[in-house]
């Protein structure tokens, strides 16, 4: 606790030579994954939406590579250091929204939320006395039309409301990131190019957040969930007019020739679409038409991961399609109680899809890079003699 305290007054007065020695203590004094990860995200959450997202979306990752590369082994301690190190600076230099316009003028949005966190403990012992009389809170569709509207106060009020109902934290944030995911399905390619990075931010920040509070719910992290939903907020006018969630045209799957086109077919089409450019739409449809017409999802997921693949894919690329898989992974397993309607799991997809289409194609020079790589391995000769 002394050190989570120090830590949060390091990035607080931005010395990141300081708050790395506090990381680097606590792991060597063999502080357990759960309280490392409550450390960073107190300190990621004390102020608003850092660095545009990035702070938490790399705070997640880390927490989950060093899942994978394992926390307990006394050989690794070196790599953790290292890993959790390396997010210090991100922390300590990031940019807070309490310093930007957009978030206090003409609403402010930072005195909105501050009230509303004093609110949080007297909120959730309400929603724990709810979750233990066995209530459900089910008011999902009604909480998705106020986080998609233009009234910052309502959904902040709503979200608050949802937890006092006994709304699980974990089950809001999962909310959080469909309505930031429908801003990218419902983008209008009107937009400048630019605002598809606005929309992606949001999108794998709320997405980080979800994931934090299924490793660890707390109070601290929870204010990122109320963040998330102002950057939503925020996002609307990338909406105006939202392009309509494309619906499933079967008739559209038979030829010239009145022959049936098999989903197979259609994933083919994925790969053709995206040789071209302004494909967005194109490409959101036909992953619907894919899902409706008894494509199998682990197909078309392959599919798209070929298609990020073969491009010369940036970070915020990789980004975009690895938290929509997360996403769609979690929907498609049932996890949360209230999300039984699959077309959550089908926009989730049409967002990947229409993200990487705007961004497709690219000069694919990467893919000729690891074959020249591959042939000078294996000895081949790059030229004829």
């Amino acid at each position: 606790s002394t050190l989570k305290r120090w830590f949060r007054q390091f990035i607080e007065s931005r010395d990141a030579q300081a708050a790395e020695r506090c990381i680097v203590t606590a792991v060597r004094l063999g502080v357990d994954n759960r309280n490392i990860a409550d450390m960073l995200f107190a300190a990621a959450t004390d102020h608003r939406y850092l660095d545009v997202g990035h702070v938490l979306d790399f705070t997640n990752k880390a927490l989950e590579a060093l899942d994978s590369a394992g926390w307990g082994n006394n050989n690794n301690k070196d790599l953790v250091e290292s890993v959790l190190s390396s997010l210090v600076s991100g922390y300590a230099n990031a940019e807070r929204m309490e310093e930007s316009n957009s978030w206090r003028y003409p609403i402010d949005l930072i005195d909105i939320l501050e009230k509303a966190f004093k609110k949080l403990p007297a909120v959730l012992e309400n929603g724990r006395r709810e979750q233990s009389e066995k209530k459900k809170w089910n008011q999902r569709n009604e909480l998705l039309t106020v986080l998609l509207g233009d009234d910052p106060q309502l959904i902040v009020n709503s979200l608050l409301e949802a937890l006092s109902q006994g709304a699980r934290e974990e089950e809001l944030a999962g909310i959080v990131a469909y309505t930031a995911a429908l801003r990218i399905a419902q983008f209008h390619t009107r937009n400048e190019f630019s605002d598809w990075d606005t929309s992606l931010h949001t999108f794998t920040y709320a997405n980080a957040v979800h994931q934090g509070l299924r490793r660890i719910a707390t109070h601290e992290l929870l204010r990122g969930m109320f963040d998330g939903a102002m950057r939503v907020y925020l996002n609307r006018f990338l909406n105006i007019p939202p392009v309509p969630l494309p619906e499933p045209k079967k008739m559209e799957n038979i030829s010239n020739d009145g022959i049936f086109r098999e989903p197979e077919i259609l994933l083919k089409e994925l790969l053709s679409l995206l040789d071209k450019q302004q494909q967005v739409n194109q490409a959101g449809q036909l992953v619907v038409d894919y899902l409706y017409n008894n494509g199998k999802p682990d197909r078309l997921l392959a599919a798209i991961g070929k298609a990020l693949l073969r491009e010369d894919r940036n970070f915020h690329s990789i980004q975009m399609i690895e938290a929509a898989f997360r996403q769609y992974s979690l929907l498609s397993a049932n996890d949360y109680e209230n999300n039984s309607n699959s077309t959550t799991e089908v926009h989730m997809l049409v967002a990947a899809a229409r993200y990487l289409a705007a961004h497709s194609p690219t000069m694919r020079s990467q893919g000729h890079t690891y074959q020249t790589a591959n042939q000078l391995y294996y000895g081949e000769h790059l030229f004829e003699r």
